[in-house]
């Protein structure tokens, strides 16, 4: 039995002083039971706790740590700039070239403004839909998590579905009024919100890869089915890849399924592990913020030099594609090793995975929207969760979490924890 007691001590004190006692709800372990342990380190592929315990991390900071934790890369970048000032308020160069890169890499960006989240980014996007076509309602999906945003805030996915509550409290009715959610995945039921409200709707948002209700895929066609009934009413498709992004290669999702939005939604890994977010799209769409068009937007710390500095580095790093190959792959041995694993042991799992993201359902059939992620067995990877943790690998403390595999991950590492799923799985 692996020691709590640190961490037990820091989640009694947290309590006192932090809602919940935790600073983002999926932390608290809810949807698994337990109390969550504290990190106070973590390097490569590998996590330690407050109580001195190891363990190998497919969460990687919730997908930002592409490279691993803490890489030499990343470090140096961020000490440097330190050096020379955390925070300007002022135009700096490495804003430059984090421009740079990300429209160099996503053919569909033309131009690229930076904020401090992926909440950010999506909430920017959708007022500049509405600003540039001049039209309200916007089309979401079931499961689809874009950050907190209050009209974005309807069957949502991430920690409001873990909790069971895809909805939030203090978010007045008037401000999802304008909010059209259908299931993912379900062409008849854009194709109904067209023929009823086509003139109204300034666009689609969508992670085009959903992985904050587990993980689940595109049918064949269904992306370029939204891009064709977007460009038929004038509607403009926004990609929500704060997950996807520079994660799925350097184009993201985008660049894998051959889909050109108009306006693209990033996060996580431009930002290196430090706070960041981004949004872009065609430059006659960019051309309409402030201060060059109507549309407001801006924060004191987008262009943050740390936060710029590291994601430079990590951008750079990924440029020559060879990471890709590797997480890729490593990927799909965990992803194996554990559909043996499980069948080994007689428990019906579905291991659905693109590039090195994925996501293990408790489940008898394949996900393909909220609807059947919300049919898996949650008690059943309530105790997979806590099987794991105690055999040293930690994955994400709920079902409706994907799981990622870093460039600091080996096979010693998948082969480690492929035995230990084989160890607790027949415990199941």
């Amino acid at each position: 039995m692996r020691s709590s007691a640190e961490s037990q001590a820091l989640f009694e004190k947290a309590q006192q002083w932090i809602p919940g006692g935790v600073n983002s709800p999926v932390r608290a372990f809810r949807a698994v039971g337990g109390n969550p342990f504290f990190a106070v380190r973590a390097s490569g592929a590998t996590v330690w706790d407050s109580d001195d315990n190891e363990y190998i991390d497919y969460v990687g900071t919730w997908g930002p740590a592409i490279l691993g934790h803490a890489p030499r890369v990343v470090v140096e970048a961020v000490q440097n700039a330190a050096e020379h000032g955390t925070s300007f308020g002022i135009p700096n160069p490495l804003e430059v070239r984090m421009a740079e890169l990300v429209v160099n890499a996503v053919p569909s960006v033309e131009k690229v403004r930076m904020c401090n989240s992926g909440t950010e980014a999506t909430m920017s996007a959708i007022r500049l839909a509405r600003g540039f076509t001049k039209r309200n309602k916007i089309i979401k999906f079931e499961g689809c998590y874009h950050g907190h945003v209050d009209s974005l805030l309807v069957k949502a996915g991430s920690g409001a579905l873990t909790l069971g509550q895809p909805d939030s409290a203090g978010v007045p009715p008037e401000f999802t009024s304008q909010t059209i959610v259908l299931p993912f995945n379900d062409v008849e039921a854009v194709r109904g919100a067209f023929a009823d409200h086509g003139p109204d709707i300034a666009g689609i948002i969508l992670e085009p890869v959903p992985a904050n209700a587990g993980l689940y895929l595109p049918r064949e066609g269904y992306l370029e089915f939204l891009r064709e009934i977007t460009a038929e009413h004038e509607s403009l498709l926004v990609f929500d890849e704060v997950m996807t992004g520079f994660r799925l290669g350097l184009a993201g999702a985008q660049g894998r399924f051959g889909i050109t939005p108009d306006l693209s939604c990033f996060g996580k890994v431009i930002g290196g592990g430090l706070p960041v977010g981004a949004f872009g799209g065609r430059s006659e769409i960019m051309d309409c913020l402030a201060p060059d068009g109507p549309v407001y937007q801006a924060g004191t710390l987008s262009g943050n030099p740390l936060a710029m500095a590291a994601g430079v580095a990590v951008l750079e790093a990924l440029r020559d594609g060879a990471v890709y190959e590797k997480i890729d792959a490593l990927a799909q041995a965990l992803s194996d090793g554990l559909a043996k694993a499980a069948k080994a042991a007689g428990v019906a799992v579905q291991l659905q995975r693109i590039g090195s993201m994925s996501c293990c359902y408790f489940a008898n059939a394949p996900v393909h929207n909220m609807a059947e992620a919300m049919q898996s067995d949650r008690d059943r990877f309530g105790k997979y969760f806590h099987g794991m943790l105690e055999e040293g690998v930690y994955i994400a403390p709920s079902q409706f979490e994907a799981g990622f595999v870093s460039a600091a991950h080996d096979e010693a590492a998948i082969e480690k924890t492929v035995a230990a799923a084989g160890k607790v799985m027949k415990s199941l």
